[in-house]
């Protein structure tokens, strides 16, 4: 179980930064971004394995913000296969998961069941639909939320929903809105590189 995936090696002892695109991405969408958020990382970033009309995605949905369950767990363990994988063949002792839309709730789903797998867990414009069960795992995790105050695809209740539960579980949690909609701003990425700074140790 592995996916196609772009890989930039990393210095010794450097995290490991996993980056995953949203849907219609591919594993480029953020691979780039990774060395300029943290130089020196092993950035690995997977291409999604399900195909939506032509889109990638790294699980299936039955319609907009409707995900097929049963394909959400098979790709969560899947994507923490993969995870477990790249830790060993990197040697890093810490790991960053970056993602966006279809690519922030896989690496929330895989993160919510595999909580010691993610160190720092940025997510832009994550849609959790569900209502989770407890997962005190997540105590101390640094996760960072954005999100867009009129996104149409990502409401603004879910997601704060989501970030009552995150904290919830103990994490430490930075949340970032916009004004906007689904778009990823700059200032969205400004936030990313303020939690990140420079690595921790």
């Amino acid at each position: 179980m592995t996916y196609q995936a772009a890989r930039q090696a990393g210095a010794s002892g450097a995290p490991l930064l996993i980056t995953a695109h949203g849907t219609g991405g591919t594993e480029a969408q953020f691979h780039a971004l990774g060395s300029e958020l943290v130089p020196g990382a092993h950035v690995v970033s997977p291409r999604g394995d399900v195909d939506e009309a032509g889109h990638l995605r790294f699980f299936r949905r039955t319609g907009e913000g409707v995900y097929d369950m049963a394909d959400l767990a098979r790709a969560t363990a899947k994507m923490a296969g993969f995870i477990e994988a790249e830790q060993a063949r990197t040697g890093a002792t810490e790991t960053i998961a970056l993602g966006y839309s279809n690519g922030a709730n896989i690496l929330a789903a895989t993160a919510m069941a595999h909580p010691d797998l993610i160190d720092r867990l940025i997510l832009f414009h994550p849609l959790i639909p569900w209502s989770p069960d407890p997962q005190p795992g997540l105590g101390g995790t640094q996760v960072l939320v954005t999100a867009g105050e009129r996104d149409p695809i990502c409401p603004a209740p879910l997601t704060r929903s989501y970030l009552a539960w995150l904290r919830a579980q103990g994490a430490e949690v930075t949340e970032h809105w916009h004004a906007g909609g689904h778009e990823l701003r700059p200032e969205e990425l400004q936030a990313a590189q303020a939690l990140l700074g420079p690595s921790p140790g």
